[in-house]
């Protein structure tokens, strides 16, 4: 393991942001309940969205919002 951690240490840094990338992704196993409950939410806010049920911002209020 420490062989593994000195040799990603000798990578260039945006190497090394790719690779801990992929690492992570890695670790991000959805499972399918997962995504069923994420594709239920999504339809429950597209009806609210279409029904007028919630508050919506301008791209430009957002990026004043937060200063982007």
């Amino acid at each position: 393991m420490v062989s593994i951690v000195e040799d990603a240490l000798t990578l260039k840094p945006i190497e090394r942001l790719h690779l801990v990338d992929e690492l992570l992704l890695s670790l991000d196993i959805p499972t399918k309940e997962i995504d069923l409950l994420w594709a239920e939410e999504a339809e429950k806010r597209l009806e609210a969205y279409n029904q007028g049920e919630v508050e919506t911002l301008s791209s430009q209020e957002v990026f004043v919002k937060y200063r982007l």
